[in-house]
């Protein structure tokens, strides 16, 4: 608003209680003594403030200057900055401004054509349904303009409602500190506490909608993301990374990983826990390799797996691994670089994985979206989780090492496999949808045919965990392990002595090897059956073998186990 005027200046806008000549304004001034200030610019002269005046002369000026800024209109935009803010508009706007130029266009071809330019504007206006005004109104906002630049003219200039209401600064920052925390509470949650605190202080606090829109507004989705989950997880704005497996062929790549059931299990040994399984998967084709259930995460279930893979599938020439400790044993993975959970030591050996010169890498921990097996696990465990014969036993989300309550029902660990075994069966034979990735060909068929070197026997002694200090038995040379007796010709040279044996856990039936303690390979030895009393048959095939034993002799120091014999 202006404060000072000269005397022309007043006396041309006729104020009410003022002369109208500026002489006369002047000697006014002289007679009450008014405030001025020396004019600044051509001519000189003398300017008055606006509180010197009459009221009414006061209000006048006011209302005047306040219609002068209202009608004041801003300079226009460049050709470059309107069409910039064109193309941030939404295609609806765009449309709106299309028509609106459109209905412009005919009006000056009518024009061109002689027609005059009311009966124009009317023409068109009732063709198109629109009312005369908005026509002229319309040509008032390009006038000037090229054609070229009628569209960001005519487009619409309305924003909607983008003012956030007021909030007082203690609350929002107890708000803001309580959603913000790593807790991740609930939004409503934190809104109901600041209003309780609102309620105690007297602050005036907006709806619960309106806090909402301020939140969106002022904090990025990035930071609230940072902040309530921490840095691994913050994921907005930022796009997931894909991987294309069609580099390699089948059976070339794979991938290990494990995951904890949470479902209640009764093993046989009566214990009841939650089951935990590793799988190995074909990075080219998704199909579920091999995997092995044990009753937690450890390195004996992800040596047995991979012992599966090898052996019935092929020795894979890469593996990507999870960061779990099992997958991170100095048995298989020692001195390979980039392993987490565990340091790498000097003295380390070499791991049988570069022994057999399997390429080694690793998914970084805690990224799912560097897992390949997750989607393959979301199949088999969304399937197995909601299979009708295991509805009850569920553990609920928490890890194994919690607390864990009472549960509702107990599956028997032969119940869950059998669901288990249906389900990687099930998951397998959709990999078919990758057929058209394989050129067509089966892909069950095609692992079949993949050339892959398959372990042999005496390779697969590698993959079997160890059990050392097993004692041989003085007397008669047998070991006795997990409730079995397993008992070889052999064994008669070591009476006493205590050995190393590998085994596989779920069939100790198929029997134990034998090492020395200098890690020499001493040889297999079954187990022995415990017949029933009248079990006659039995017993005469043990009097046959011992009767064998006896005429083909005992084993003699300094010789091998499978070819020493001596004269009774």
């Amino acid at each position: 608003m202006k404060e000072w005027h000269s005397a022309a200046e007043l006396a041309a806008l006729s104020l009410p209680g003022l002369p109208t000549t500026d002489r006369a304004i002047q000697l006014r001034a002289l007679r009450e003594n008014w405030r001025f200030r020396k004019r600044q610019g051509r001519g000189g002269g003398r300017e008055y403030h606006i509180s010197v005046l009459p009221t009414a002369a006061q209000i006048r000026l006011t209302l005047l200057d306040t219609a002068r800024v209202k009608t004041a209109k801003p300079p226009p935009l460049p050709s470059d900055a309107l069409w910039r803010w064109f193309d941030g508009l939404s295609e609806e706007k765009k449309a709106r401004a299309r028509r609106c130029a459109g209905i412009l266009d005919a009006v000056v071809v009518l024009q061109r054509s002689g027609v005059p330019k009311d009966e124009a504007v009317a023409t068109v206006a009732c063709r198109h349904g629109v009312g005369t005004s908005s026509v002229y109104h319309w040509f008032s906002r390009v006038a000037g303009r090229d054609r070229a630049d009628w569209l960001p003219a005519l487009a619409p200039r309305h924003a909607g409602r983008t003012a956030i209401r007021a909030c007082p600064q203690e609350a929002w920052d107890l708000f803001r500190a309580d959603y913000l925390s790593p807790a991740a509470p609930a939004f409503s949650e934190c809104y109901s506490r600041v209003q309780r605190a609102a309620a105690a202080h007297g602050w005036p606090l907006p709806s619960e909608r309106a806090m909402l829109r301020r939140l969106l507004d002022c904090v990025h989705p990035a930071v609230a993301a940072l902040c309530r989950t921490g840095m691994v997880k913050t994921s907005p704005g930022h796009p997931a990374q894909e991987h294309d497996p069609s580099g390699f062929h089948m059976l070339e790549a794979a991938y290990g990983h494990g995951h904890g059931w949470n479902l209640w299990v009764e093993w046989p040994d009566g214990a009841v826990c939650r089951p935990y399984m590793v799988a190995f998967l074909d990075l080219s084709s998704g199909v579920i390799l091999s995997y092995r259930v044990d009753t937690a995460a450890s390195a004996r279930a992800v040596r047995l797996a991979l012992g599966d893979l090898a052996e019935i599938r092929g020795i894979p020439k890469v593996c990507w691994f999870g960061g779990g400790a099992g997958f991170a044993s100095a048995w298989l993975t020692g001195g390979a670089p980039g392993r987490y959970r565990l340091r790498i030591r000097d003295e380390e050996p070499l791991s049988t994985l570069d022994g057999l010169g399997v390429g080694v890498h690793w998914a970084a921990p805690g990224d799912g979206g560097a897992a390949p097996a997750e989607r393959a696990f979301r199949h088999v465990t969304s399937g197995v989780a909601r299979h009708p014969a295991l509805q009850g036993a569920g553990a609920g989300g928490g890890s194994a090492g919690e607390a864990e309550g009472r549960p509702r029902r107990v599956v028997a660990l032969d119940d869950f496999l059998s669901v288990l075994v249906s389900e990687i069966g099930a998951h397998n034979s959709r990999i078919g949808r990758m057929m058209e990735k394989h050129g067509g060909r089966d892909v069950h068929g095609g692992c079949a045919q993949a050339p892959a070197v398959r372990a042999g026997g005496e390779l697969r002694r590698l993959w079997l965990p160890a059990a050392e200090g097993v004692m041989v038995n003085s007397r008669d040379g047998t070991i006795r392990l997990s409730g079995n007796r397993y008992w070889a010709n052999f064994l008669s040279l070591h009476l006493g002595e205590t050995v190393a044996v590998r085994f596989d856990p779920d069939f100790l039936h198929d029997g134990l090897h034998v090492y020395h303690r200098d890690g020499t390979y001493l040889g297999h030895t079954p187990v022995i059956e415990a017949p029933g009393f009248g079990d006659a048959e039995t017993a005469l095939d043990y009097a046959r073998a011992r009767r064998a034993w006896l005429r083909t002799g005992l084993p003699v120091a300094g010789t091998s186990p499978r070819t020493a014999s001596v004269t009774l």
